[in-house]
C-alpha cells in the first residue's frame, strides 16, 4: 500500500464517522484524527466522543465479525464503568453498538483529556493490571475461549505468507506452521487447555496487553481497548513482557492476595504470542511501517527454541 493510498483509507475512515455521527445527532464541527496504525480514531470535536474503526484486517473480513467483537467490548467497557472501574467508557451519547457504515465497524468512545506531558510507566501500568483482572472476575456476560488469539485469522495468515517470500523466508515459514500446528490446540479447545494447565483458574481477561493499553489521564490512569477481550488465564495479559514487567504484575498481584503468573502457562502465551507477530507479517502490504515494529520480534523468534521450548 503506497502512502497516498493509506491516505486515502484515513480519509475514508474519517468520513464514515462524521457521516455516522451526523446520523446519530451530533454535530462535528472540527474534528481531528488523534491515531492512525491498526485503527483510526477521530475525535468529533467539538462533541465530547471519539469514534475508532478499526482498518488494518485480514482481507475478507466482514464488518459484522467486526461488529461482534466490537460488542462485546463495549459491554465490558461499560459494565466496569458502572462498577466503579477507572476505565475509557462509551459515549452515553448514542447507542451502545457498533454501526456499520461504508464498509467500517464503528464505536463511539467519552473524549477523555491526556494529562500534559504524559509518558508511558509499563512498570506501573503493570502494577495496576492485578486490580483489572480482579475486577473482570464478576464480568456476567459470556465471551469466547481465548478469542483475543484469533485462531482462524493467524491460520491463514501463516498460509497466506507464503504468497510474499520477501516477508518470511521458506524455511522459518515451515517452522511456524508446525509451531502453530503442537499449539493450536490448546488454542480452539478449552478442554484441551485445561487438560495441559490442570490447575489455572479462566476468566474474563483484556485480551491485548492492558500495561501497553493504560490511558494516562488529567484525572488518572484508566484502562483502555478492550477489542480481544476473551475468556482465559491471566497471563494472556502477560504476553511479550519483559521479566521486570511481569516482576511489577507478581509484586503487585502478592500484594493484593492474588496468585503470581504461572511461569509454564505465561511460556505457552509467549510461544503463542510470537506466532501471532509472525502471522502478522501478512498485514505488511496494508501497512508496511509494521514490517519495522515486527522485525526485531522476528529475529528474537528466529533465535529461540521450537514453540518456546514448551513439552506439550
Amino acid at each position: 500500500m503506497t502512502q497516498e493510498q493509506r491516505e486515502q483509507r484515513t480519509n475514508a475512515a474519517r468520513e464514515a464517522a462524521l457521516s455516522s455521527a451526523r446520523e446519530l445527532g451530533l454535530n462535528p464541527t472540527e474534528p481531528a484524527v488523534l491515531h492512525d496504525l491498526f485503527s483510526v480514531v477521530v475525535h468529533l470535536a467539538p462533541e465530547p466522543v471519539v469514534a475508532r474503526i478499526p482498518t488494518v484486517l485480514p482481507p475478507g473480513t466482514d464488518p459484522r465479525q467486526v461488529a461482534a467483537r466490537q460488542q462485546h467490548e463495549l459491554d465490558v467497557a461499560q459494565w466496569l464503568h458502572e462498577q466503579g472501574t477507572p476505565v475509557v467508557a462509551p459515549s452515553p451519547l448514542v447507542p451502545r453498538e457498533p454501526m456499520l457504515h461504508d464498509g467500517f465497524s464503528l464505536t463511539f468512545w467519552q473524549y477523555v483529556d491526556q494529562a500534559p506531558g504524559a509518558e508511558p510507566d509499563y512498570a506501573a501500568n503493570a502494577a495496576h493490571t492485578p486490580a483489572l483482572h480482579r475486577a473482570l472476575r464478576d464480568y456476567p456476560g459470556d465471551l469466547d475461549f481465548l478469542a483475543a488469539a484469533d485462531a482462524a485469522s493467524l491460520t491463514s495468515d501463516l498460509d497466506r505468507l507464503h504468497q510474499h517470500p520477501d516477508l518470511i523466508e521458506a524455511h522459518d515459514l515451515e517452522r511456524a506452521q508446525k509451531e502453530w500446528h503442537l499449539l493450536e490446540p490448546l488454542v480452539t479447545s478449552r478442554h484441551r487447555f485445561e487438560q495441559a494447565f490442570p490447575h489455572t483458574p479462566l476468566q474474563p481477561v483484556h485480551g491485548d496487553s492492558p500495561p501497553a493499553n493504560i490511558f494516562t489521564s488529567t484525572s488518572g490512569p484508566l484502562y483502555a481497548d478492550f477489542e480481544l477481550v476473551s475468556l482465559g488465564p491471566v497471563e494472556w495479559d502477560l504476553g511479550g513482557l519483559p521479566d521486570e514487567l511481569v516482576q511489577a504484575y507478581n509484586d503487585s498481584a502478592r500484594d493484593q492476595g492474588m496468585a503470581e503468573a504461572d511461569p509454564d502457562v505465561l511460556a505457552f502465551v509467549n510461544a503463542v504470542g510470537k506466532l501471532r507477530v509472525i502471522a502478522t507479517l501478512a498485514l505488511v502490504p496494508q501497512l508496511p511501517v509494521l514490517a519495522d515494529y515486527l522485525t526485531p520480534a522476528v529475529q528474537e523468534w528466529k533465535k529461540g527454541p521450537f514453540a518456546g521450548g514448551l513439552h506439550l
